[in-house]
């Protein structure tokens, strides 16, 4: 009789993940490379770099941000490309939860995944929050005003760091964007992925014309001090700001995971996953250091810590006027492909948690005319309007990094594992200096996880608690790795 620890601990074998994924409901082949790249920056370019530079920048890191994201830049590359050693070799939906399962076992393969709806759902709805704040200034500025409490969340992080009412009911068009974009999700994939594409060709065009166009604006004098000095408190400026910063603004990066999510329904997933994963990292990555040293160049970032702070550096030079309503339309662009691929990403972690029976066998059911996994895709937006709906852009920004940076950790340990345990499986794609890659990568997420604030970890807590728990009343009975005895 096994022990309750080897159960616990039970992985599966790629081998039985791969023939499964042959006799699973069939999902539409349609993404090539290029739809996988567009993908992975319809997912990343969006609310870190049209407005948490500005935060990090004026709270954490000074025009020292650019370090910061290089920081999370060179942690997210060195996870990417494990990623992609993974994504090669086990083209399916479920992303690091997969990964961990082959690899770590099934209790931190559970743990891995619910902390992933942490980036899935968490970031559409923390990106929907800024997306409502700049649509609100805009509406405002052709007259027409939303009440403030249908418009801000109810809650707020205090000085304590615990969270207080501010007197709003809901945060309104967030609430409704992420249910119109949610409605996209449900009706297709190919829908999603050609609007997504359309959005994505609006806001790289826009943010590359603002970089052209600020540089002429650029004032070294704003850059100096380029490393402020601490103030005292641990996160506010000196080299703990600037990993405080990379850890908070790290969930700006993170959506070249979606790529690999969508592994099911690409052409030919060992070629162009990997692709998708690598082209979005550095496309992104080259995008926002150039914009973030830009923007703190513009003005002095002291005077960033607004929702909309690349508005802020354009009020500073009336000569870029003309600028502003096209930067404030690519804003809104951005982070409506970011919500609608985080939206498109979280279902299909669903499927693959409930594809292996712990989650209820519905949430892997597929849309018999859209060929979507509909019902986990509903379950996924409104929980996601509902955090939307309530929290502010700080809570979730912070949740959704240690999250993705958990995950992140566990997938660079992965790939050495399994380089250990299974060297001869197939890997059209092999990491590079494998042990050095991958430990580094894992200690540069660690590192990055330990400087997030301590509030952060205990809402971590309190939700594990809760993903643990229903893994003990239901997924660990549920188990189909159990129940065949694989």
């Amino acid at each position: 009789m096994p022990s309750l620890l080897s159960r616990l601990f039970a992985v599966r074998s790629v081998d039985s993940i791969v023939s499964d994924l042959n006799s699973a409901p069939p999902l539409n082949r349609v993404l090539t490379a290029r739809s996988l790249t567009a993908i992975g920056l319809g997912a990343t370019i969006g609310t870190g770099i049209f407005i948490l530079t500005g935060t990090v920048a004026a709270n954490h890191a000074g025009p020292a941000l650019t370090i910061a994201l290089l920081i999370a830049a060179i942690g997210s590359a060195l996870a990417a490309i494990c990623y992609a050693e993974f994504a090669a070799m086990i083209p399916v939906s479920g992303s690091a939860y997969t990964y961990s399962y082959a690899t770590l076992g099934e209790a931190i393969a559970w743990f891995i995944g619910w902390n992933l709806s942490l980036e899935y759902m968490l970031s559409a709805s923390a990106v929907a929050v800024g997306w409502s704040a700049y649509v609100v200034n805009l509406l405002g500025k052709i007259g027409i005003h939303l009440p403030d409490v249908l418009s801000n969340a109810p809650f707020a992080k205090t000085e304590s760091g615990r969270l207080g009412a501010t007197g709003a009911i809901v945060n309104m068009p967030a609430v409704l964007i992420v249910l119109a974009l949610g409605w996209v999700c449900y009706v297709g994939v190919k829908e999603s992925a050609t609007l997504n594409n359309f959005m994505v060709f609006i806001k790289v065009g826009i943010i590359v014309v603002f970089i052209l166009a600020g540089m002429s604006y650029v004032d070294t004098a704003n850059w100096h001090p380029y490393l402020p000095e601490n103030t005292g408190t641990r996160g506010e400026f000196g080299w703990s700001g600037v990993f405080q910063g990379a850890a908070i603004i790290f969930f700006s990066y993170i959506g070249f995971d979606t790529a690999s999510t969508a592994a099911r329904e690409a052409r030919n997933p060992q070629r162009d996953v990997p692709l998708g994963i690598l082209g979005a990292l550095v496309i992104s990555a080259v995008l926002y250091i150039a914009m973030s040293a830009v923007l703190t160049g513009m003005v002095p970032y002291t005077q960033l810590d607004v929702d909309a702070p690349v508005a802020v550096a354009l009020d500073a030079h009336p000569q870029l006027a003309w600028l502003n309503i096209l930067v404030t339309t690519g804003a809104i662009v951005g982070m409506t492909s970011v919500i609608l691929m985080s939206l498109l990403g979280q279902p299909r972690i669903f499927l693959a948690m409930a594809d292996d029976g712990l989650l209820p066998p519905s949430w892997k059911k597929v849309h018999p005319v859209y060929r979507t996994p509909h019902v986990a895709t509903a379950a996924a937006v409104v929980i996601a309007a509902i955090f939307a709906g309530l929290f502010p852009l700080d809570v979730l920004g912070e949740l959704i990094s240690i999250g993705i940076l958990l995950a992140f950790t566990c997938v660079c340990i992965g790939v050495l594992i399994l380089r250990y345990t299974k060297p001869d499986i197939p890997r059209p794609f092999r990491v590079p200096f494998a042990p050095v890659t991958c430990i580094l990568g894992a200690l540069i997420c660690a590192t990055m996880m330990a400087f997030l604030p301590l509030d952060t970890w205990w809402r971590l807590a309190i939700w594990s608690v809760i993903g643990f728990s229903i893994y003990g009343f239901y997924g660990y009975h549920h188990s189909k790795l159990r129940a065949q005895g694989k």
